[in-house]
């Protein structure tokens, strides 16, 4: 049965878990626009969005950030230690944001949910299916929004492909490749207490298993190509850099999906990841991708779109030689005014406003259509995520295997076993990963 959420009339409190580096770059400025501007629409109002809790295990960041924010934000309590979550769901907050990283998300999230509060996850959601599930489950038990953030949906070039397939510009995907690769700071600084037993596939292939699924997955109303389904998934990887050569880290992931149409044709896509590419290299971090049709080429490359800059003796540190400020950047607008933008935070403020307008938009009584509007957005409901964490799950298996010794494992995707299914050649049946249909 669903409960109406205990919110403040025009006031969302929000409470943060995780204080890591993709809060510094996105988070954080969004608050602090927020604190400055309040949320408006004609459909809701004007919304103050308020920063009220954070939650990390060490509250070091969390203090850092009180004592030099001043007036950019408002007061919040730095709730840290094994208590942390608990401590911020008691506080008043409306809607709560996970940015931890992606094998200690479901907890949150299900605290979070389970005590009726809006939730928003960094991406890739959750690794298993039956975690989705279960969070999916209780965010309908409770009348709430669970949402996860790719933020490369709302990239330029990312759009502008969706739109011409919507449009039947470029029609009937056969084949793809895409390619993301990280520096060396990332495994082996940023993220370093938390990538033994991880992989960047899981990291950032992400981005790009959604990208597929939502571009070529997803019904399409104009589109003049029925959508594929996601049918199985191979994959293997590279170790010995950040962890021992026969352990369970990897450096590097190569991954393929292959879908396939209603008439029975395929498409396949090939995802290579890596977060060991040396760090003075030229982006801050290397994207490309290519997409065959049957009528036309799709090349994308997010460094060659943009600016190269070169500063003495601050580049390739402090400053990258090709920046991407398409995602995030610093800017003096022309009226002198100090301005972050990019779609790495625009995509945070459209949760909001999503939250707003289920609270806030429309007479009272309506609130659980709105509700339901708001879980009809495919490109960041956790109800539509099924494939992508499908494809997770199935990646976190198969390496799995290699890792105990038993390379060359698939995972069928809908077959006669099961929902997801891994087949490997040492083992003499399938292994059922998920048993209801993805």
């Amino acid at each position: 049965m669903n409960q109406t959420v205990n919110v403040s009339r025009n006031r969302l409190r929000v409470g943060m878990v995780g204080l890591g580096m993709i809060f510094d770059e996105t988070y954080r400025p969004l608050f602090e626009q927020l604190h400055r501007e309040p949320l408006f629409r004609p459909d809701f109002g004007v919304v103050q969005v308020e920063l009220s809790a954070v939650a990390s295990r060490t509250g070091v960041r969390a203090k850092k950030y009180q004592s030099s924010a001043g007036d950019r934000i408002s007061p919040f309590v730095n709730c840290s230690g094994p208590g942390a979550m608990e401590e911020l769901l008691g506080q008043p907050v409306d809607a709560v944001c996970i940015a931890t990283p992606d094998d200690r998300h479901f907890d949150a999230a299900r605290r979070a949910l389970a005590a009726g509060k809006h939730v928003l996850i960094e991406k890739p959601s959750v690794l298993r299916l039956q975690e989705l599930d279960e969070l999916l489950a209780l965010a309908q038990r409770n009348g709430v929004l669970a949402k996860v953030v790719y933020h490369k949906l709302a990239d330029p070039d990312h759009k502008k492909l969706r739109t011409h397939v919507a449009n039947g510009v470029l029609r009937h995907v056969n084949n793809g490749y895409c390619s993301l690769l990280e520096p060396k700071a990332i495994s082996g600084q940023q993220f370093a207490e938390w990538i033994t037993g991880r992989n960047p596939g899981t990291y950032v292939a992400c981005h790009y298993i959604k990208l597929i699924d939502f571009t070529f997955g997803t019904p399409l109303p104009s589109a003049p190509v029925p959508p594929c389904r996601l049918a199985r998934v191979t994959a293997t990887g590279q170790r010995g850099l950040v962890g021992p050569a026969g352990g369970p880290t990897w450096d590097s992931v190569q991954m393929q999906m292959v879908y396939a149409y209603p008439d029975g044709r395929e498409a396949a896509f090939d995802l290579h990841t890596s977060w060991v590419t040396p760090d003075n290299f030229p982006g801050y971090v290397e994207q490309e991708v290519q997409f065959r049709f049957d009528n036309g080429v799709w090349n994308a490359h997010q460094r060659k779109r943009g600016v190269e800059l070169t500063v003495e003796g601050r580049s390739p540190g402090d400053f990258k030689y090709t920046p991407n400020h398409h995602y995030n950047g610093t800017f003096l607008e022309p009226w002198n005014e100090s301005s972050q933008r990019g779609y790495g935070i625009e995509i945070l403020r459209r949760f909001f406003e999503e939250v707003a307008y289920v609270e806030f938009g429309g007479p009272g009584g309506d609130r659980d259509k709105r509700l339901q509007v708001m879980r009809g957005l495919l490109y960041n409901d956790l109800s539509a995520d099924r494939a992508t964490v499908a494809a997770v799950q199935a990646l976190e298996a198969i390496l799995n295997e290699h890792a105990q010794g038993r390379p060359g494992a698939s995972v069928q995707v809908n077959s006669p076993h099961a929902g997801l299914a891994l087949i490997a050649p040492q083992r003499p049946e399938p292994v059922v990963l998920y048993q209801p249909r993805v």
